[in-house]
């Protein structure tokens, strides 16, 4: 029986919550208020030093930062608000004993709230309710309260839990409060709650060393870094230790270094003990969900579950005429395969699996989003490849085959709802829940299998001009739904290698959308733009006008060409059909056939 002593110095709490309610700028007001961190002119969203955060203005790594109040040590760890990186929160979660809880003061609860709420509550932990941003107009604080408290009850929480404490708090501004009267002066009844509400973490230095493992990150000085929670003992620099693996072998290392949080920096210690949140250094082929114990008593603690990957997409070197024209210094199999045997090391959500005899790689991931960021990123880093379509992951239990089932909740005017219901219903959507909100608007929730939204986001942004906004989270697995619609129209193909002329694209805009620009460089099996009829077509897009010696007034004036759209990864992504890849280069993205050559594509189509 484990004596259950509790280190008083200590709190350790994550921050939870759905995309874009406030986390990062409510830690960023907690870190300015103890002053953890000296901010300068306009510095915000702190924690979210990715680039990749930064532009897309969501946190998509779990990062830790450390603050001081009232002699204690408040460990808090901002966690990703997107259902893709779910993976990340539950990890995360078992490095604490207390949550917040955020939620916007006008949106309430929505779907990744549901999703990370349940974790929490399933591991017994005590949530703290944030009502945070209340400086939005159309704040409706006492109203998302009670629809929070309505969710808590569904997720079947314990009595207990449901006693949970409310703190009304504008991150942007700085300021919490108790009561919606109080003076809206500063952080202090945020904190005042977390340091009696909070419970300090059990932890017995006596007892042999145990630690959960729950992220690893990588230093080309050092090597693999653990990273996790301290539950039992106490640990020092080149004290030897014992890792144990999942299958309950035990292999041994010495620890190099130990690393903790002050504010955001990463400080060395000469020890540690448990409560701590730390990072070491000094055991090799360590992964997430192991236990690193003592020597004399390695003892594993439960291991962390994860959820299986519901996406998969094929990774392979770049083959086109174009390869390593781009800047790209990484083309070969052997550097995309390190790369994401790295990956997959580091991020436990990531899967990664060899196909055709090594040449091209089969990649699994919680969502779209998740595998976009790891392609995004390999292309800043100056990796080029080729990427097909997101295909759902489908299991098979029995003679019955299952499939990933997405929760939609869509917020549109109402002069979009009638469109927006039809597309999805053609999509074999089922309508949970169809509301007006406060600001007039329409929210309607959804259960739709998670190939049928695979090409609706970009139909969703034309469809509603841009004002609708939608969020999507997983559900469960489900009986197979059936054939889903494909795409209608077909696509542009360049019947040449070559230089895009104007005159050429002038005479192709009629047909569809083009997406290249005059100078662009192009190849065989290039695709160029969308063929309205519905067929794919070859077309000569380095056509040139002929010259001859008659002249009429104003016929040689600039053509004036439509700019086409930016391609995004998004857009190339959901736009392909399964006969075609995204080449991904650090400058360009291109869209291509699988196979270049027209004959090629005859062929393949008459096996078919």
């Amino acid at each position: 029986m484990i004596n259950q002593k509790r280190r008083k110095d200590v709190r350790n709490i994550a921050i939870i919550a759905h995309v874009d309610h406030g986390k990062t700028t409510l830690v960023d007001a907690l870190l300015k208020y103890t002053g953890a961190y000296a901010f300068k002119d306009g510095e915000t969203t702190i924690m979210d030093s990715n680039p990749l955060e930064k532009e897309r203005g969501i946190t998509i790594l779990s990062k830790n930062a450390s603050l001081q109040y009232k002699g204690v040590q408040f460990n808090i760890v901002d966690t990703p608000g997107h259902a893709d990186f779910g993976s990340e929160v539950e990890r995360i979660l078992k490095m604490v004993d207390g949550v917040l809880l955020l939620v916007d003061a006008f949106e309430g609860p929505m779907p990744q709230t549901k999703f990370v709420l349940k974790k929490s509550l399933e591991l017994h932990l005590k949530p703290i309710l944030v009502i945070n941003k209340l400086d939005r107009v159309h704040a409706r604080p006492d109203e998302v309260a009670d629809l929070t408290f309505d969710l808590f009850c569904d997720l079947n929480a314990t009595d207990e839990q449901l006693d949970f404490p409310i703190v009304y708090a504008s991150g942007k501004d700085g300021y919490a409060m108790i009561d919606l009267d109080d003076p809206r002066e500063s952080m202090k009844p945020l904190l005042e709650t977390i340091l009696h509400r909070v419970l300090p973490p059990i932890a017995d230095p006596e007892l042999p060393f145990q630690m959960l493992v729950t992220m690893l990150d990588y230093d080309s000085y050092v090597g693999l870094i653990a990273i996790g929670r301290i539950f039992h003992g106490m640990i020092r620099v080149a004290q030897p230790i014992a890792l144990v693996k999942r299958d309950g072998s035990v292999t041994r290392g010495k620890v190099t270094k130990i690393l903790k949080y002050r504010g955001l920096k990463r400080v060395e210690e000469e020890e540690a003990q448990a409560g701590d949140i730390v990072l070491l250094s000094g055991v090799d082929g360590v992964e997430v969900g192991e236990t690193l114990a003592s020597i004399e008593d390695p003892k594993a603690l439960p291991t962390i579950k994860i959820d299986e990957p519901t996406i998969s997409m094929n990774f392979c070197h770049n083959t086109s005429p174009l390869a390593g024209k781009d800047g790209g210094r990484f083309l070969t199999s052997r550097h995309i395969r390190e790369r994401l045997t790295h990956e997959a090391m580091i991020n436990v959500g990531v899967k990664v699996e060899e196909v055709d005899n090594g040449e091209r790689f089969k990649v699994s991931g919680r969502g779209e989003l998740h595998l976009e960021i790891l392609i995004e990123t390999m292309r800043r880093e100056g990796y080029e490849m080729e990427v097909s379509r997101p295909n759902v992951i489908m299991k098979n239990i029995g003679s019955e085959t299952l499939e990933p089932v997405e929760e939609v909740v869509i917020e549109v005017t109402p002069e979009f709802q009638g469109q927006v219901m039809q597309v999805l219903g053609e999509r074999k959507a089922q309508t949970k829940d169809i509301r007006t909100t406060s600001a007039g608007s329409i929210r309607m929730e959804f259960l739709i299998a998670s190939r049928a939204l695979i090409g609706f986001r970009s139909d969703f942004l034309v469809m509603t001009r841009g004002n609708g906004v939608m969020y999507q989270n997983f559900f469960e697995y489900q009986s197979y739904k059936g054939d889903m619609p494909k795409r209608l129209r077909g696509v542009l193909i360049s019947q040449t290698g070559g230089e895009a002329v104007t005159y050429a694209l002038f005479g192709l805009e009629p047909r569809g959308e083009i997406f290249i620009k005059p100078g662009d460089s192009l190849y065989e099996g290039m695709i160029i733009g969308v063929n309205n009829k519905g067929a794919d077509l070859v077309v000569n897009a380095q056509r040139e006008k002929k010259l001859t010696n008659m002249r009429a007034s104003g016929s040689d004036d600039a053509m004036q060409l439509t700019p086409p759209r930016p391609m995004t990864l998004e857009f190339a992504l959901e736009f392909i059909e399964d006969d075609e890849l995204v080449e991904v280069t650090p400058k360009n993205l291109r869209l291509r056939k699988f196979f270049l050559k027209e004959e090629d594509r005859k062929r393949q189509n008459r096996k078919n």
